[in-house]
Order: structure tokens, then sequence, then C-alpha cells
């Protein structure tokens, strides 16, 4: 019944902020003559806030269309690789018309990363994909809002994640040969859970995985989220934050847990800084500061744009990670797509490197929750385990802002490409230019023969092995040379301090720390006239 109420209060409130939102441009057109009088911009300011608090936040978009790659502008597609019925695998290719600059991206790494499902949407993930793409092939997992899943595709469960997760590695191995994984908060379990199954089963599994404030052991300095979960019983959460989706969305009769009471809790846990910001949103306004206007826009349609959870995977997440802690005792079953009952053993990862981050300030994932991952997967070895805590870096700081930019990207970067190894490459013809996955094509190069086999071609069939013979001679060679893509080897990176909070997502900044890549050039390959025509 609470949805319902909260549907129907919204649609009343939708009028005046409709009529909120024209109030605020009547006092602030200079066309208008409202405009002209004495206290116009405090009421445009007003009407402004009014319309921003009682707005409702759709879904974002990413937004990305261009980067940067080493000082040339790279164009960005979006694309849905896979379509589950609650998620997106959504790639974001690159195109360029620069030669050396498609030869480049071709061979960087690829990243899977997975989105967290804890309210947001997976474009709180923007400015981690972003920078990503500058050195990498990115790949994300876009969670669908529940509300707008129909029923007939039945319920999701945490052991649906994990299968999720699992068949997207699968998809990236299938056609890159090999992966790198990054999970951010919420994901870093069922990510581990995933990557455990596989290497149980003796499949082949990601070259990394980096772990980014997540509560992998909750038992760990515990926050206010932890508190709550650990404090209250399943039964509690079942009957006081489930509720079923109105008869108005696709998904109507789905139990879920709605957006507008996680948008509750997020705000509660900071009351104070919100109203602050949202009273600084108003003095920007009447002193015309734009640059902190848009600023402040930019991370509320963010932060106030939230999804509802399947009731399911919520419920089980909350018994599994946070009261029962059954990925740290060893005693966490997944039921496979098949319906068999696997256990969850970390222990056997031992192909797999192991990164992960932690802030030094996060309220949200506390101190040890994301390292305690290292005690588990006791089958890496140790110098294949790297830990990094960013200095004065709170939760949203480790993946989005000036410190995730200058500090934990940089050390990323490195530690992925310490592990990379030279993709899967298809078969290519002879006389035919590779391009690399992310481009556009583009006319071949000619390819340069030697004149004199070429004159012979009409030859009999005696006189055609003459040119063979003389095609191997190392003065007068008759070959055609394919261009080889170099494999990346290891890199140094250097990072530079970083200055200011990073709670929310900050403008483009070029970052203070560059990569330098050696790469091993492949063997080359020859073929002769008389080969070619055979």
């Amino acid at each position: 019944m609470l949805y319902q109420i909260y549907e129907t209060q919204r649609s009343l409130m939708e009028p005046l902020t409709d009529f909120a939102q024209a109030a605020s441009k009547l006092f602030s057109n200079s066309m208008s003559p409202l405009s002209q009088t004495t206290f116009a911009q405090r009421m445009s300011a007003g009407y402004d806030l009014l319309y921003r608090l009682g707005k409702d936040y759709e879904k974002p978009v990413f937004g990305i269309h261009t980067v940067d790659v080493d000082g040339v502008g790279v164009a960005v597609h979006e694309n849905i690789e896979l379509d589950k019925p609650f998620c997106e695998l959504r790639r974001f290719k690159r195109f360029s018309d620069d030669t050396d600059t498609l030869v480049k991206i071709k061979a960087q790494p690829v990243v899977l990363i997975v989105a967290p499902l804890s309210g947001h949407y997976a474009t709180l993930l923007r400015d981690t994909v972003r920078t990503m793409l500058k050195d990498h092939k990115v790949y994300i997992t876009d969670w669908k809002n529940a509300r707008l899943v129909p029923l007939s595709e039945g319920a999701f469960h945490l052991d649906d994640y994990v299968n999720y997760v699992q068949e997207f590695i699968r998809h990236l191995q299938a056609t890159y040969g090999n992966c790198h994984v990054i999970s951010v908060c919420q994901p870093t379990v069922p990510v581990l859970a995933a990557v455990s199954l596989m290497a149980s089963r003796g499949e082949k599994t990601p070259l990394t995985m980096t772990m980014m404030g997540g509560p992998i052991d909750a038992r760990k300095s515990p926050t206010a989220v932890n508190n709550l979960a650990m404090n209250r019983s399943y039964e509690w959460f079942e009957n006081n934050v489930i509720y079923r989706v109105p008869d108005n969305f696709p998904g109507a009769g789905r139990r879920v847990y709605p957006g507008f009471l996680q948008y509750t809790g997020f705000v509660a846990m900071n009351p104070d800084r919100h109203a602050t910001s949202h009273y600084d949103y108003f003095k920007d306004l009447i002193k015309g500061d734009d640059a902190s206007v848009e600023a402040h826009r930019k991370f509320y349609d963010e932060y106030n744009a939230v999804l509802d959870m399947d009731a399911d995977y919520y419920l089980e997440t909350i018994k599994t990670v946070f009261q029962d802690y059954n990925l740290v005792h060893g005693t966490w079953d997944v039921r496979s797509p098949e319906g068999k009952v696997e256990r969850v053993r970390p222990q056997d990862i031992t192909t797999t490197a192991l990164f992960t981050v932690e802030g030094e300030l996060d309220d949200i994932s506390g101190s040890g929750q994301t390292e305690a991952a290292h005690d588990l997967c006791t089958g890496i070895v140790r110098k294949e385990q790297r830990h990094l805590e960013a200095k004065g870096a709170g939760h949203y700081g480790i993946f989005s802002g000036r410190r995730w930019r200058d500090i934990v990207y940089p050390e990323v970067r490195k530690f992925i490409l310490a592990h990379e190894v030279p993709q899967k490459k298809a078969p290519r013809p002879v006389a035919v230019t590779e391009l690399p996955d992310d481009s556009p094509p583009v006319p071949p190069r000619k390819a340069v023969v030697a004149s004199k086999p070429a004159v012979k071609k009409a030859a009999p069939a005696k006189a055609a092995v003459k040119p063979a013979a003389k095609a191997a001679a190392p003065k007068k060679p008759a070959v055609v040379a394919v261009k080889a893509v170099p494999a990346p080897a290891k890199a140094a990176v250097q990072a530079a301090p970083a200055t200011g909070a990073a709670a929310a997502p900050e403008p483009d900044a070029v970052p203070t720390a560059k990569a330098a890549v050696t790469a091993a050039p492949a063997p080359r390959t020859r073929r002769t006239t008389a080969a070619r025509k055979a």
C-alpha cells in the first residue's frame, strides 16, 4: 500500500513541480516583465529549488561521446552486447580515423566493470568508465529497474546475479581470449563468488580481479549501513521495506525494495550535509555562480535517480553478506542455471591476480572489509596480490573524482597491464592491414610485389619455379609483409598526490600520471608470389 500512496502523492505533486519550473523561468528570463521586479532573482532561485526537490528523476544517460587517447580524440558509441531480463551488458565501442590510434586501442586490455545493484543506476560509475576508456576496452553491467521487469520473467535471486557475472565473463573470454574484472562496492561479493565457482570447475578465470570498497567481510569496522543490517532481523526487512509494484508499471505485482525508500535511507545517513548543499545551491543561483550551480545539478541528477530492487535478491543479500557471513565462513552455496548447487570456495582461485582498493574515509564499507578478500583467496600466490588504501578518499572518491583519477586509477592501470597477455587473434588475409575491432573499416594498403616475378606470370609451368627460387634470395625478395600488432608489456606508473575531496563526480581532468608501455613486436609473416598463386 505504501508504494501506491507514494505514487499518488507524486502524481499530485507533478503539476506543482511543473508550475515551479515555469515560474522560475518567468522570473529569470530577461524578456519577461517579472524579471525586472525587486526580488526576481530570489523568486527564480526559490522556484528552481522547489522544482528540483519535487521533480521525478529518471535514469540518467552515460553521455560519453568522445574520449582522449594520448592526445587523439576517439569517438565512443554505446551498444548492448547481451540483454538479460534484469541486466544489460553494455559496451563502449571506440572509433577513430587515425591508423596509429586504431592499432594502439586494438591491443589494449579488455575490462568488465561490474556495477553495483544497490539503489543507483550504473551511470554512477560514469567517471570510472570515462577514465578507463583511455587505456582499455570497457564493458559494464547495466542493471534494470525491477519495476520495469514483467512478472513473466520470474524472480531475481542473488544466485542469478552470480550466474549473470559468470556468463558475461565467458562472453568476453570467447571474444577476446580473456579479460579483467573490476567490481565496485556491492558486487565485490558476487564477483568473488562467480570467479571462485569458475575456478572450482576448472574453467578459465579472468586475468585479474580488482575489488573496490566492497563488504567482503562486513564484520570489520562496521558502518551505519552494516549496523542496520545486523541489528534488524530478516523478517523485519521483509515486513517493513518490501512492497509490490503498482499497476501503472510493467512489473506490476512484483515484490521489490522501492527506490524511494532507498533514497530516504541515503539522505537519512547525512541529512545536514544534504540540507547545506541545497541551501548553497539556492545562494549560488542568486549570485549567478553558474559553475557551482551546474555541479550541484549534475551530482543530484545522478544521486536522486534510484531504481527498485527485486525483493528476493535484496533479502538474500542482507542475509548472506551482512547477517550470516556465508562467504567468510565458507558456507555459501550457489545454484547454477542447470539447478546444481555448488559451494563457493575462494581458495580454489589460482590463476587470477587480486587487487583490493579501500578509501581511508569510506563510511559505507569500513576499513578492512575489502582487504579481507586476500585472506580468503589463499590459492593466489602472494606476489599476485596487492592492496591500496586511498588517503583522504571517501566511498565515492575511490571510483569517481580527482582522487580516483590521480591516485587509484594509475595503480589499477598498472596492475592490469602487468598481468595482460596477448589477445586472441583471428586469421587475417595476406596484403590486408589488420584493423582493430574498435574501428570502422578503412581501405587496405596496396601490397608491394617484386616486378620480376610478375612479368613471368604467363610463363610455362616449368619456368614458374624460377621466380619462386629467386623470391627466396635475400637481394630480391618477392614478399608481402603483414604488419603485426605489438603486444603490451609492463608499464611504469607514477601517481601524483591529489588534493580536495571527491565525494561527488567532478568534471573531466587530464590524469596527472601516464603509463609508458613498451611493446614486443610479433614475428613478421612472409609469403612468396608463387605460394600466393597456388
